[in-house]
């Protein structure tokens, strides 16, 4: 599975990929925390925290994800590669470990850099280190623990169809839907609790800085879930 990992890694950094992506999200973050005048901007709102980047970057990452996964399989089978590949002494379980972790470890490289907006926002407060450490820790847990579901998502869209752009609309129509869906549902069905069935409940409630068993046993669960659709529909095939 290792060798596999590492082949992912090369193969984002030996093109544009890896740079492009990083280098997209943490652009598109700065713009818009720091620049542009808006409510995810920290220096309007007149606060010395990191709210608006936790609210923002969910939302940059439902994008660039299946960006990243999109070609993960959707390649593999159109190239006929995969069956070259399933000849290897290696599970098809590690090879699809092999992929899902090539992508989490880019995209954890990606949100990485953003620690320094921890420092930028210990130096703007009316007294200096005066800000939520346990929100802060929490929040990027919980997008740890997004970017684990998500890529899940993105790896299984990529087995659906043999076009990247379809395995990517697919991608982020999913990754929309079990983010947000559940609540946008639960606002029209207000008499049932489906919000707590999207992953937006349960990252704002990681967010707060309290790590609950059943949010962590969720985003898991999502990841693991989606993991096995991949295997199945390859095993399948």
């Amino acid at each position: 599975m290792t060798a596999i990992i590492r082949k992912e890694i090369n193969s984002f950094f030996s093109s544009t990929i890896g740079y492009l992506v990083i280098g997209l999200f943490l652009v598109v973050n700065g713009l818009f925390l720091w620049v542009f005048p808006g409510e995810f901007n920290i220096l309007d709102a007149g606060f010395a925290d990191l709210s608006s980047f936790f609210d923002f970057a969910p939302w940059i990452l439902l994008f660039l994800i299946p960006a990243v996964t999109m070609k993960a399989f959707s390649e593999e089978q159109k190239t006929g590669t995969l069956e070259l590949l399933l000849t290897k002494p290696i599970t098809l379980q590690n090879i699809v470990l092999g992929k899902y972790f090539g992508a989490v470890l880019l995209i954890i490289l990606a949100i990485i850099p953003t620690a320094t907006y921890i420092i930028a926002i210990s130096n703007l407060g009316a007294t200096q280190g005066n800000f939520d450490v346990g929100s802060i820790l929490g929040s990027y847990i919980g997008l740890l623990f997004l970017v684990l579901a998500y890529t899940a998502i993105g790896i299984f869209a990529s087995t659906i169809s043999q076009n990247q752009i379809v395995a990517f609309i697919i991608a982020v129509f999913l990754c929309f839907f079990v983010y947000y869906g559940f609540e946008g549902i639960g606002n029209l069905v207000s008499q049932f609790n489906i919000a707590q069935f999207g992953m937006k409940a349960h990252f704002n409630s990681v967010a707060r800085g309290v790590l609950d068993t059943r949010d962590i046993v969720y985003f898991l669960s999502i990841a693991a879930m989606f993991l096995a659709f991949t295997v199945f529909k390859l095993r399948k095939k």
